[in-house]
């Protein structure tokens, strides 16, 4: 298991959204990236250095300071779509091999490189400035319905890493609740909230969600 990309956004025009930018755009950084832990959500603050997002109400802070997506889920997105993926298209931080990101369960703990540690804390939900980075008519829905989301990622130890380091699962907690499961829960099948509960790592305000919505 290994990070193959590690991908920092530029800012770019968005004329998908009532904001001016968006840092979407991601691209492949050649040397060592640092990592630390961004405060709470609202100012823009991710987890890599001269990266940041720009909806500070929905992006970045703690619970989201890393996104991570697989290479095998953009190869089988490329053969569906007939497109090219570079690695960073979909947003994505890591780009990692071998490593089953959306069957991560929420609150695991993965070793980057010889001192980064992240800990899996949601699913991504795509919104319209993906779907018009893609320029895909319907990319919201194909999207959810594939229910191959990525993950986003706490910074538990800061450090630097770079694509070729290693990844190694560290810590797996004990429940079930993975990254495809959350996602499914908080999208397209209600039912399934109830079993988010026992991921006590799950973004507070997806966890206030989830009592609301099944009214614990």
């Amino acid at each position: 298991m290994e990070l193959i990309s590690v991908n920092v956004g530029r800012p770019r025009p968005n004329p998908w959204k009532q904001q001016a930018a968006t840092g979407i755009d991601k691209q492949p950084v050649a040397g060592p990236v640092s990592v630390t832990a961004p405060g709470p959500k609202g100012d823009g603050a991710v987890g890599l250095a001269g990266d940041r997002v720009y909806d500070v109400k929905h992006h970045g802070g703690r619970d989201q300071a890393v996104y991570a997506y697989a290479r095998e889920d953009l190869d089988g997105w490329e053969a569906e779509l007939g497109r090219t993926l570079p690695n960073g298209v979909f947003g994505e931080n890591l780009t990692t091999l071998g490593l089953d990101v959306n069957g991560a369960l929420i609150g695991e703990r993965w070793r980057v490189g010889s001192d980064v540690v992240l800990e899996v804390s949601c699913p991504r939900v795509p919104c319209g400035t993906f779907q018009g980075w893609l320029q895909r008519d319907g990319w919201i829905k194909q999207f959810t319905l594939a229910a191959i989301p990525g993950a986003y990622l706490r910074v538990i130890e800061p450090g630097q890493i770079r694509a070729g380091d290693g990844v190694e699962i560290r810590h797996r907690p004990d429940h079930d609740v993975t990254v495809a499961l959350a996602f499914r829960a908080l999208t397209r099948e209600p039912g399934l909230l109830p079993r988010l509960l026992a991921a006590d790592a799950l973004p507070e305000e997806d966890m206030e969600h989830v009592r609301r919505r099944i009214g614990s």
